[in-house]
């Protein structure tokens, strides 16, 4: 199974479409940390990350692992051994804080960019989030909670998700 970006607002699914919102700059081949852009390619998914606090564990067939308050998301090029990888939070590296209060991380997925043998500098923390009104993102893919529950339900844990 295939996740599909049509168009920078659209999402498809077998016969689902989904509004969603991208990178503020668009789409590249070249990401560059920062750049505010969403990397275009075919990629992998992680697992399910949820807040337990704030929703029941999602109906899904991938992986699902609970928030909890000190874990990050390393996007310090200074630190490569921890870049683009789950943290816990430290003072010493900057990171994507994953347990936030307005609500985009309630429910992620983390898409396989630059996941394996990460490069520093080429982009991190690249996810499929929760948004509430379809602004552009730093460079993840953003979808209302009913539909990111809704693609919960349908993808399974082979799927990938192609941006081009």
């Amino acid at each position: 199974m295939t996740i599909i970006l049509k168009n920078k607002y659209t999402l498809q699914i077998d016969d689902f479409f989904f509004k969603c919102s991208i990178g503020k700059n668009g789409l590249t081949k070249k990401k560059v940390e920062g750049d505010k852009k969403t990397p275009k390619g075919i990629f992998g998914l992680e697992h399910l990350y949820y807040r337990k606090d704030r929703l029941e564990r999602p109906q899904t067939s991938l992986k699902c692992k609970e928030i909890s308050k000190n874990m990050g998301w390393c996007n310090d090029v200074k630190y490569p051994e921890k870049y683009n990888k789950l943290v816990k939070i430290k003072n010493k590296f900057n990171c994507e804080k994953l347990r936030r209060d307005d609500n985009k991380y309630d429910l992620f997925i983390p898409i396989k960019y630059n996941f394996i043998n990460p490069v520093v500098g080429l982009g991190s923390a690249i996810f499929i989030h929760l948004t509430k009104d379809y602004r552009p993102t730093a460079g993840c893919i953003a979808l209302s909670k009913k539909d990111f529950l809704i693609m919960l339900k349908i993808i399974e844990k082979n799927t990938k998700i192609r941006i081009l």
